[in-house]
């Protein structure tokens, strides 16, 4: 078996073991018990139910008290739960951002991690912070088909070993505020480099050969995600921060934790669409229109690749991004509240394996709160640019498309264009627009001086070069305006000066401009002018200087990468934000 998704007959129940919310157990919060207050501190112990037994409403735990000794000895357990409740916030954000059903928190007793010396050591560079240290974070979301464990039981089949179903290159770019899933088709044709096996041996590269066989190298259970990382690394030329890896059962139980995830199909799949091994149709797994499905029907859903569309991956890859962008939104709008959190946590650190970046919870709360500001709408998912080889069923990555995407996130720039890195960008965002000039002078002189009194302008300083707004101040007020210095502006990377201005003093906005030659002038929702100096300013007053497009100062950081070459149809008409409607585009 290729360890295709929907492939096989595994059907019934979910797996045993699989987290759910029914009885006392569900979200790992003691239910309420009778008794009154007192009762309840001593259940959230664990220390005895009603008439103070014990936890199976027998005799009182050893060292159980009533009255004021267990109400004081209540307290500390409390802030335990609160700190859990913390965790597994932080890991929900991450959940959000990521939209792979592969980026949740775990507890410190759940986290598995790989081998750091599986990673290769030849690698592309590490991004570049900015001056603020922000840096753009790339994580490798895979789904594992592997059949250990309870996993045969949702998954079918009986073969062997791991292979990745599902593979996504989660671009997180500098302003975590945008993001973009790369999906990447498990049978594309691409070069394996060597890999380290589980007895400690290294493979022989495999210049051309399917791109999910990486995660077979050594034929595992638990996969070979390091040799799946060295490949994305080797295939894009993109240094991979972090890899995880979720199955079958931590997928199922997760969706189960939300309350299920809406999806849409076209047309209704019958059984024998889940298992073409069946001789008959059979009953329907999946009725057509929109739905809600958990456990093994969204195992089901994702799975999907016969009986619809024209039966490939690629049509499978496009509904599992709806499946993940509507689960993003549907934990979103849940609020990250303990009914939610806890079973979710705790449902998926059980059945996924990180790298050792990630291998502790407070690394994965760091992770997870640096993505709070990411919103559904600027999570984009898009697919390896391809195309169907004529010689097998496999698939071509195609070439220059696919290289134009990696330079694009290379340069922090999002799909549609916008500078993400933070910085402002030192090019006109219209071709057609003339490229600002920098200004040699600020003489008062450049403005008539009529009326300008009546003028109020606040000036702000857009970069980190000090005490600029206050030389931009004196420079208004030598011209007459009412001018006021108004400290750092909310970002620190205008590359040209900007002056924002409201209602009915476009006019007056003008003859600010007069005095910063090269600036750009635009509306604002402010009532008055703004004047947020750029480091063209602070390059004719005495600052950093604007260095030239390619030119280097030694000692410096490393430049920016140059702006890339626009990218295709192929890329660009195929994108899916999170917030989608799930309906669209799922044949």
């Amino acid at each position: 078996m290729s360890g295709q998704w929907g492939e096989g007959p595994g059907r019934g129940e979910d797996a045993p073991g699989a987290l759910t919310t029914e009885g006392t157990g569900g979200a790992g919060v003691p239910q309420p018990r009778a008794g009154g207050r007192a009762e309840a501190r001593r259940a959230a112990q664990g220390r005895g139910g009603p008439g103070r037994g014990g936890p199976d409403g027998g005799e009182p735990a050893a060292g159980a008290a009533g009255g004021r000794a267990a109400a004081r000895n209540s307290r500390k357990p409390k802030r335990n739960v609160k700190k859990i409740v913390a965790w597994s916030a932080a890991g929900v954000l991450v959940l959000i951002a990521g939209a792979g059903g592969a980026i949740y928190l775990k507890l410190n007793g759940n986290i598995k991690s790989f081998d750091a010396d599986a990673i290769a050591t030849d690698r592309p560079p590490e991004a570049q912070a900015d001056a603020d240290g922000n840096k753009p974070v790339n994580v490798l979301l895979i789904g594992s088909d592997s059949r250990g464990k309870n996993n045969s039981d949702l998954g079918g089949g009986e073969d062997g070993g791991a292979r990745s179903d599902t593979t996504i290159l989660l671009h997180v770019y500098a302003d975590h505020k945008h993001a973009v899933g790369i999906s990447i088709p498990r049978n594309a044709m691409v070069a394996i480099p060597s890999c380290k096996l589980p007895n400690g041996k290294w493979s022989k590269a495999d210049p051309n050969n399917l791109f999910n066989a990486a995660f077979s190298k050594g034929e595992t259970d638990d996969g070979n995600p390091a040799c799946t990382q060295n490949t994305v690394e080797k295939l894009t030329g993109i240094r991979v921060d972090h890899t995880i890896v979720v199955d079958f059962q931590g997928f199922s139980a997760m969706t189960k934790a939300v309350n299920g995830v809406d999806v849409c199909l076209p047309k209704p799949i019958y059984e024998g669409d889940i298992n073409p091994n069946l001789t008959k149709k059979g009953n329907v797994v999946l009725p057509q229109g929109k739905q809600k499905v958990e456990g093994q029907q969204a195992l089901d859903f994702v799975r999907l690749r016969h009986g619809i569309g024209d039966n490939s991956d690629i049509g499978r890859m496009k509904r599992q991004q709806a499946f993940l962008g509507s689960l993003a939104t549907k934990i979103k709008s849940q609020g990250l509240n303990p009914t939610t959190l806890l079973p979710l946590a705790d449902a998926a650190t059980k059945s996924m394996t990180v790298d050792p970046g990630l291998d502790s919870v407070e690394k994965l709360m760091s992770f997870a709160l640096s993505l709070k500001s990411i919103d559904m709408h600027d999570l984009k998912f898009v697919t390896l640019p391809w195309r169907f080889r004529t010689q097998d069923k496999n698939i071509d990555i195609v070439q220059p498309d696919a290289n134009k995407l990696w330079d694009t996130l290379k340069a922090d720039r999002t799909i549609d264009g916008q500078n993400a890195t933070g910085e402002q960008s030192a090019t006109p965002a219209s071709p057609e627009a003339p490229a600002p000039a920098v200004p040699t002078t600020t003489t008062p002189a450049a403005a008539s001086d009529t009326g300008n009194a009546a003028i109020k302008v606040g000036v702000y300083n857009g970069t980190t070069t000090s005490a600029l707004d206050g030389k931009a101040t004196e420079a208004l007020k030598a011209a007459k305006f009412n001018a006021t210095k108004m400290g750092p502006a909310a970002s620190t990377k205008y590359a040209t000066t900007m002056i924002e201005y409201g209602s009915g003093q476009k006019a007056n906005a003008e003859k600010v401009a007069a005095l910063f030659p090269g600036a750009s002038v635009k509306a604002g929702s402010s009532a008055g002018i703004l004047v947020i100096v750029g480091k063209d300013f602070a390059a004719a007053n005495g600052g950093a200087a604007v260095p030239a497009a390619g030119a280097t100062t030694p000692g410096a950081p490393a430049a920016a990468p140059t702006e890339p070459a626009p990218l295709p149809s192929s890329v660009t008409g195929a994108t899916r934000s999170a917030d989608e409607d799930v309906c669209e585009d799922v044949s």
